[in-house]
């Protein structure tokens, strides 16, 4: 594959990676939200405090549809590794997206109910970003790329299975037509005749 369709394949790759992340991140937000009104409206629990709690929920939805949807085809080898590195960097991305609530809250007197739904949007979107970061790069890590094994040798220049790394024929054991091969040549070698030779 060319370098410029390695990049392409890359990018698809990761383009499906973010729709899938975001499609995730998406249903979070949706499920923040409404329990972070629900406490608002229904409750008498401090508004960050309310905020902190709705994003543990979507916290924990999340990490089903990542795991089973979104990263499904990572490695699950260390689960117990993975969950407490999920919970780690989920706990950070939740401070950060409560550090913009509580700064607008009580540093700038921002509390209304819209104001409350602003700062919350804001403040997940940052910490989105710091989300699928730390997620795809620590948490649910790539399967290691299995390295093709060394081809054997094969007398005449070939490969296992009969044929020449280059794709042309096998020489079928006759002399020096490894050589041809390997230079690129594709000239047959005359066959001698078992009753010229004994002549």
């Amino acid at each position: 594959m060319s370098e410029r369709g390695a990049l392409r394949a890359r990018l698809e790759l990761l383009a499906r990676e973010v729709a899938k992340f975001g499609v995730v991140g998406a249903v979070g937000l949706v499920v923040n939200i409404v329990v972070s009104n629900l406490l608002w409206r229904y409750t008498d629990i401090p508004t960050v405090r309310a905020g902190l709690l709705a994003t543990v929920v979507a916290i924990l939805g999340n990490y089903i549809g990542f795991r089973y949807w979104t990263y499904r085809d990572r490695d699950k080898s260390g689960r117990t590794r993975e969950l407490t590195l999920f919970l780690l960097f989920s706990a950070a991305g939740a401070v950060i997206e409560t550090g913009v609530l509580y700064t607008a809250t009580y540093g700038f007197g921002w509390n209304s109910p819209v104001q409350s739904n602003v700062f919350k949007i804001l403040g997940i979107g940052i910490a989105t970003l710091f989300r699928f970061w730390s997620y795809r790069t620590w948490v649910f890590k790539a399967l290691p790329i299995e390295k093709a094994a060394p081809d054997e040798a094969v007398p005449g220049g070939g490969v296992p299975g009969g044929g020449v790394p280059d794709g042309t024929l096998p020489d079928r054991g006759v002399p020096g037509t490894g050589a041809f091969l390997k230079q690129g040549r594709t000239e047959q070698v005359p066959r001698v005749e078992a009753d010229s030779v004994g002549r």
